[in-house]
């Protein structure tokens, strides 16, 4: 019903928008095991036609083409593009020219979900369809969860644009942004909470004895309220920016700051395809930070671009986040929604067993594990020697 009520309502879907068109054509590329899946399929109840894409999106790692969708999208007459925001970011990072895709005149609506999408990269979609005669192309960017089978924070096509951030909180679902003394508040960062039930909430745990894990989960930093585990902030126009897990918080010197604001500075240059960033706590109340990048192909972590990163957090955020280690990576482990595997892969760090920490059959890219398991094996020595676990 939630996720029915996201596909008619803020997204604006149908059999038809207006007298002049044949109905809706609707994809969101996705897993089967993503809540999108279920967003998608729910387009259904609209009377809207889905569009399926069976594949990678990027074609193969050799030979990479991030115009595979789109293409697919012109050809089908997609009139509603949706994907991950990691998609749309490495679209930009590629150079990719729309206008060599094929006739995308049908696109009138553009979905991101997955982690928070830069406001750059929207602006980059934005005047790519422009070129192509859509300069009102309408970004629907949302967040919620696959746990809750819906959204929390979204889009709506009656509000002003909002690069980066969600137009608006979705109906039906009272979310909140909340401090550590369990207080609203707007215009500051908060934890995200919902706090009434929705539907599609889950009620317990297969084989959680006593409700254990699932209390655990969500009930206990706020006891009787959902807590997610995103980091909110709802301003007074109504308007949401999530700023990343809050569980991955990075805290430096008692300031703490959510994972998605490094990453946009790190990832604006174009020599970074992607990143992650692992605060690794260490037994004398100090931290480690440790940011794994993933290169642009030709490109070499040497000290130009370790210079380059530095000077983008320094001036963008502040220097006390530069990284003390800077690790080339072959790719950033990530599920199959778009999330990065920051925890996970903390946890690994700390040497607890790779199979307690994070599941393949959960992961976009399950490759990439076992490069992370030899790199944590060779500083267990020291790692779990200062570790907190």
């Amino acid at each position: 019903m939630i996720t029915c009520l996201a596909a008619a309502t803020h997204l604006d879907l149908g059999p038809s928008y207006d007298a002049n068109t044949r109905g809706d054509r609707y994809h969101w590329y996705s897993s089967t095991g993503w809540v999108m899946w279920n967003g998608q399929v729910a387009g259904l109840l609209t009377g809207t036609t889905i569009c399926l894409y069976d594949g990678s999106p990027s074609g193969s790692k050799e030979a990479p083409d991030w115009g595979r969708l789109w293409k697919f999208a012109a050809r089908n007459r997609v009139t509603i593009f949706g994907s991950g925001a990691a998609f749309y970011t490495s679209c930009m990072k590629s150079g990719l020219e729309l206008a060599q895709c094929g006739d995308l005149s049908a696109v009138r609506a553009l979905g991101s979900t997955g982690s928070p999408l830069p406001p750059e990269v929207q602006q980059w979609g934005t005047a790519q369809f422009a070129a192509l005669g859509t300069p009102d192309i309408w970004w629907c960017n949302l967040s919620g969860g696959s746990d809750v089978c819906c959204a929390f924070v979204t889009g709506n096509r009656e509000l002003p644009a909002a690069p980066g951030r969600m137009q608006c909180r979705h109906l039906g679902v009272a979310v909140e942004a909340w401090n550590d003394d369990g207080q609203p508040i707007v215009g500051k960062v908060g934890e995200l909470v919902c706090v009434k039930p929705i539907p599609s909430m889950p009620i317990y745990f297969w084989g959680d004895v006593d409700n254990a894990r699932y209390l655990g989960s969500y009930f206990e930093t706020f006891p009787g309220i959902w807590r997610h585990g995103d980091w909110l902030q709802i301003d007074d126009d109504g308007v949401c920016t999530i700023s990343g897990r809050s569980d991955a918080t990075i805290n430096r010197q008692g300031l703490r700051m959510g994972t998605s604001e490094l990453y946009s500075a790190v990832e604006s240059l174009p020599d970074i395809l992607d990143s992650m960033v692992i605060d690794l706590e260490t037994a004398v109340g100090e931290s480690k930070l440790i940011m794994f990048l993933v290169l642009s192909r030709g490109a070499e972590l040497d000290g130009h671009l370790r210079k380059q990163v530095a000077d983008a957090i320094g001036k963008s955020l502040s220097p006390r986040f530069i990284p003390d280690e800077m690790i080339a990576a072959p790719g950033v482990p990530r599920t199959l929604s778009g999330k990065k595997q920051e925890i996970p892969i903390k946890r690994l760090l700390q040497g607890h067993p790779l199979e307690k920490v994070i599941s393949r059959d959960a992961m976009a890219n399950p490759e990439v594990l076992s490069w992370y398991t030899a790199f944590a094996s060779r500083r267990l020595p020291s790692s779990t020697s200062d570790a907190t676990t």
